[in-house]
Parts: C-alpha cells; sequence; structure tokens
C-alpha cells in the first residue's frame, strides 16, 4: 500500500505548501498580535475541541516552545476522558465557556488561539465570543470551507470564524479526510492533525519572533534530555511564574 501512503503524503504536502505560500503572512500578523499582547503582560491561552485539542497541547511545555503557551482545558474535551464519546458531546455545550473561561481569569489584554476544524460546535464558538468580549485577543484556527458547509451549531448562529481578531484557515476539506479510495465507502487518510499542528508551531516561532523584534528575550523551553536543560527551564518557569497556570 506504498501508493496509497504517497498519496497521503502528497496530500498533506500540498495542505502545508498553501500554508506557506498563501496563509503565512497572515500567520505572521497573528504572531504579532500576540507577541504585542505578550509584550504588554498579557497571557497566552490555547484551546482545540475534540481532535484540535492534540494540536492546542503540541504547544504546550515542549523543547524548544515557548513556555508561555497555557492550555484552556474544559473537563471532558480531552480524548483521555472515557467513554471517548463524552469529549464530542461537551464540545457542543456552549454554556461550559463561561466557567472555563472564569476559572483560567481570562481578562482584557489576554490572548486567546481557539482551535476548530469545523468551527461550528458550542464550545468552541462560545469560548472565542466571551473572550472577544472580555478584551482578549482571539486567533481562530479553522477551515473556512469545512466551516461554511454545515449549519452552526451555536444559538447564534455564528461560527469560530465570525468571533475572532484574525482567522486563520487550514483549508482542510469538509469531513477533514483527503483519499477516496475504491472498495472503501468513506474518505480516508486526515489531515487536520498534521495542519493544525504546522500552524500553530508557525504561529510560535513567529511570537517568539516578534518578541526577540521588540527586544524581548522569550522564554523558551530547552530540552530536558539535553545537559542542563532542567535547570534552564526550573529558572524561567520561575521568572514567569505570573502567566504559567499549567504547573498549578
Amino acid at each position: 500500500m506504498v501508493e496509497l501512503g504517497a498519496r497521503y503524503l502528497d496530500a498533506a504536502i500540498g495542505l502545508l505548501e498553501r500554508l506557506r505560500d498563501v496563509e503565512l503572512p497572515t500567520i505572521d500578523r497573528a504572531a504579532d498580535r500576540v507577541a504585542g499582547a505578550l509584550a504588554e503582560g498579557g497571557r497566552l491561552f490555547v484551546f482545540g475541541g475534540g481532535h484540535s485539542a492534540l494540536a492546542a497541547q503540541d504547544v504546550v511545555y515542549r523543547a524548544g516552545g515557548l513556555i508561555l503557551a497555557n492550555p484552556l482545558i474544559a473537563p471532558g474535551n480531552e480524548l483521555t476522558v472515557r467513554p471517548i464519546t463524552v469529549s464530542s458531546a461537551v464540545e457542543k455545550l456552549a454554556e461550559l465557556a463561561g466557567p472555563v473561561l472564569d476559572g483560567a481569569g481570562v481578562r482584557e489584554g489576554d490572548a486567546l488561539v481557539v482551535i476548530s476544524l469545523s468551527g461550528r460546535n458550542g464550545l468552541p464558538v462560545e469560548l472565542a465570543r466571551q473572550a472577544r468580549e472580555r478584551g482578549a485577543l482571539v486567533i481562530g484556527l479553522t477551515s473556512v470551507e469545512a466551516s461554511e458547509a454545515e449549519p452552526a451549531r451555536h444559538p447564534s448562529g455564528t461560527r469560530v470564524l465570525d468571533n475572532c481578531d484574525i482567522v486563520l484557515d487550514t483549508a482542510i476539506a469538509v469531513g477533514d479526510a483527503a483519499l477516496d479510495v475504491e472498495g472503501v465507502p468513506q474518505r480516508i487518510g486526515p489531515t487536520s492533525g498534521v495542519v493544525c499542528s504546522a500552524v500553530m508551531q508557525t504561529l510560535m516561532v513567529g511570537v517568539i519572533g516578534h518578541l526577540v523584534s521588540r527586544g524581548i528575550e522569550p522564554p523558551v523551553f530547552m530540552s530536558a534530555n539535553i545537559d542542563g536543560g532542567n535547570a534552564w527551564n526550573e529558572r524561567l518557569l520561575a521568572e514567569h511564574a505570573d502567566r504559567i497556570f499549567y504547573l498549578r
């Protein structure tokens, strides 16, 4: 099945090339805005609904990554919950947004990245809407095509892309899967994981670069598997403890 694997990789590479050639200026603009919020003392939060939670977690607490990226967690939204179908139900609950934002203390001057491929479920939409009402910068990571293909599930009729300051478009196909295969009634090969993680890492390196351009030394994790890495990380975690919430 080498041919199928090659087709999948080609599909993923095509989407990554589009990010570089089409979406990169918007990602960089978002990175500049996030860096500006951090430079003024704001905090950075990231949220993903369903499988999008993986892309949010991908930028938290990892070597080479920005120490200031905090996961915004809704109980039951994680894919480790059992039964796993609970995560799909939780993603639809708009009423959870207020308590989640309150629990994290999201406020004016903060930045929030909301990741939702479909952009239609109640929780990510309401998180984006309420965070923006509170004066936070909201960056939405979604697929415009997929989001507009189905009716919104939020009571307002709006989607994530309607409640953001900047929208980062992954251009993932409706339904996520990329390949038609004879003998399989459903398309296969989801690409959102690869693409969303690429967008998030591109955004984070951009934030780091824009902090440097402002004369700010960005706190970046060193691998704990490198001699001196633990000491480096412990020092930075202590220095920036007021804007780090994942150790509490």
